[in-house]
């Protein structure tokens, strides 16, 4: 029981040391150094009080950018990345001129990027990071992160194709054929640089076949060749499109 109420002393005792600046006799400038030193300490919920304060108390000081910023960082260190991607998007929208916009629009899309789920999920996320990441290339082309960014993009773009596909399959191995074209179709349209866009491609032929449509599957199998000669599939489409010629 004694150490029991010791652990709870100093519980108390760190939690007054968190909150023991008496922020009333500060100005703005000095509330900020103050919340920004709760954030290097990696007290991010104490970060997250006095930085919404000052953007309470001091609308549109000099330190109202830096305390929007941070109090987005602080939301994100805690993994409440849509919070953290709300207030990212609240300076982007409401500080347009601020330094901190391009580094505020690369964590908006990276917020997004950590709630994107595996590829059986629901991908509304991962739509929402790509268009962030895409929006911080159109903005920012010459920023060093713009590889970073194109990285993850190709990182989402497969996993949102790889959904396409298998829904595709789905159908395909249920005999509802024309869905499964849909969603092969959809592949290649959307998806065409991802490693789904080919196998997509080479299903939805394979299909086309066992349904005679003669036309269709000759159009797919040029596709193909132009598209993916080096693809594994490639030397069965040839064989393919050599022996629909010959009956033909």
């Amino acid at each position: 029981m004694k150490s029991f109420f010791v652990s709870l002393l100093l519980v108390a005792v760190i939690a007054g040391c968190s909150s023991s600046v008496d922020t009333a006799r500060l100005d703005s400038q000095g509330h900020f150094d103050y919340a920004f030193s709760l954030y290097e300490d990696e007290d991010y919920l104490y970060a997250v009080n006095e930085l919404r304060s000052i953007l309470l108390q001091y609308p549109g000081s000099a330190v109202n950018d830096d305390a929007q910023y941070y109090l987005g960082m602080s939301y994100f260190k805690r993994e409440e990345f849509l919070l953290g991607a709300y207030e990212f998007s609240k300076l982007i929208r409401d500080i347009p001129a601020s330094p901190f916009v391009p580094e505020a629009q690369y964590m908006l899309a990276e917020s997004y990027y950590q709630l994107s789920p595996p590829y059986p999920l629901d991908q509304s996320y991962t739509k929402k990071a790509v268009e962030e990441f895409q929006a911080f290339i159109d903005f920012f082309p010459a920023n060093p992160r713009v590889e970073e960014c194109e990285r993850k993009i190709e990182e989402l773009n497969e996993r949102q194709a790889e959904k396409e596909y298998n829904a595709g399959f789905i159908y395909e191995k249920m005999e509802y054929y024309n869905a499964a074209m849909k969603y092969y179709q959809f592949v290649v349209d959307t998806y065409h640089d991802t490693k789904f866009a080919p196998i997509s491609l080479f299903r939805k032929i394979q299909i086309e076949i066992q349904k005679d449509m003669n036309y269709e599957v000759l159009k797919d199998i040029s596709l193909f060749l132009e598209k993916y000669p080096e693809d594994q599939n490639a030397s069965k489409v040839k064989e393919l499109q050599t022996e629909l010629t010959a009956e033909g």
